[in-house]
């Protein structure tokens, strides 16, 4: 059953949503949609663990990549404040870090994924290690980069967060979770909204994990997902291949080495034990009408409900795509600004929005030139790093009811 409230016009959306939590995989789910500065979409269903638990307007859900867009936005809040430049050298603020030839990699290098640090197998060896911030620190300062800087951008699919959230600390003097807390969830009122090390009242109110039930799927259906896995890994070997011809190092394996240090398959991400740690690449807890929210903040040029977070400027600037072309570990055009990444949608691009999705489905974006922002968070599927099939139903139907709002009112 679809709970929660929708103004007229999104009755399309809330379809949507309800087609998905109908289909495998099974689980909860919410949809939070924000225009002009106030919600104009809210609605949730679905059971938010094992038990059968429903799923509350205020779930929070452990989002995977979904959290990097926050932990970007805290380095461009210290950047708008004047105290990190997004060109100087990370090792000027994090001396450590120059070790093993890495003193040309720059503050923006880290942001658009072109730093050469994506290998996280090699770097933290075991998953293990991020669970204890100064190991994890460590390893980094220790690896050499496995390229120039800059030469190349690949996904840092697990090593972004503690590089962001290290120089986060250096120039704050706080740890990037309690700097999201006292800087971005307070100010905006953000009552479910963690980068980690969550409390034990979150905790119990927040979504577990729920794993795939084949065995609610058609047979058919299995077996066209079978399908589209062998297709997608023969495109993937054909691009590496053609990419390698060019001179851009591309293989299969770096996605790999990228998103598995070692044991970190058998890993719940929204287990207390995740969740009480600080992985700020992989483990932000949000609920949808916070992270929405937070990301209408974003659309609305740094600020919502008089409270301003940072100035139009560095909003337009920490926007504006950086890299274009493949994408050296997800061998995707991700159209990688500073830490955020393009809005796809089934009919393509959307053009002038950014925005972060994860792994299990989860996603968000900001639309500055609609006004409009989207939170989508879930606790079933895997998808791929980027989000998957739902979030790109849900931004597709999102984007016309959108467009049918303003022809309208126009």
């Amino acid at each position: 059953m679809l709970l929660g409230t929708h103004e007229r016009g999104f009755e399309p959306l809330a379809k949507s949503l309800r087609s998905i939590l109908r289909e495998p995989p099974f689980g909860g789910a919410a949809v939070c949609l924000y225009q002009h500065g106030k919600p104009v979409f809210n609605m949730w269903g679905g059971q938010r663990n094992g038990e059968g638990d429903p799923w509350r307007e205020r779930t929070p859900s452990v989002s995977y990549s979904t959290s990097k867009g926050v932990t970007a936005t805290a380095l461009h809040m210290l950047k708008d404040r004047g105290l990190i430049k997004y060109d100087d050298p990370v090792a000027r603020y994090w001396p450590e870090f120059a070790h093993n030839g890495k003193r040309s990699i720059t503050v923006r290098h880290v942001l658009t994924h072109g730093a050469g640090l994506y290998d996280a197998r090699n770097i933290f060896g075991h998953a293990e290690v991020l669970l204890d911030w100064e190991a994890a620190v460590r390893a980094l300062e220790r690896a050499p980069a496995s390229h120039p800087a800059g030469r190349y951008h690949g996904y840092h699919a697990i090593t972004f967060g503690h590089l962001v959230g290290e120089l986060v600390r250096r120039v704050s003097g706080r740890t990037i979770a309690r700097f999201v807390h006292d800087e971005i969830a307070v100010p905006l009122g953000l009552r479910d909204f963690r980068l980690g090390e969550a409390d034990d009242a979150t905790l119990a109110r927040a979504a577990r994990n729920m794993p795939s039930a084949p065995g609610r799927a058609s047979t058919e259906s299995l077996k066209r997902d079978r399908a589209r896995q062998q297709a997608k890994a023969a495109r993937t070997r054909l691009v590496a291949l053609a990419l390698n011809l060019v001179g851009v190092p591309m293989s299969p394996d770096r996605l790999h080495r990228a998103l598995t240090p070692r044991g970190i398959d058998a890993w719940d991400f929204s287990s207390p034990e995740i969740l009480r740690a600080c992985i700020p690449a992989a483990n932000g807890l949000f609920s949808a009408p916070d992270l929405a929210r937070f990301y209408a903040m974003l659309a609305n040029g740094g600020s919502l409900d008089g409270v301003r977070l940072m100035s139009e400027q560095t909003v337009r600037e920490a926007a504006t795509v950086q890299v274009r072309g493949p994408d050296g570990v997800l061998t995707l055009p991700m159209s990688w600004s500073l830490g955020y990444h393009g809005v796809f949608s089934l009919r393509g691009v959307v053009r002038g929005a950014f925005g972060h999705s994860g792994y299990n489905g989860s996603g968000a974006w900001a639309s500055p030139g609609q006004r409009a922002a989207l939170a989508y968070v879930v606790n079933a599927g895997t998808g791929t790093p980027v989000g998957d099939w739902r979030l790109l139903k849900l931004t597709t139907t999102a984007q016309a009811c959108l467009r049918m709002r303003s022809a309208t009112a126009a």
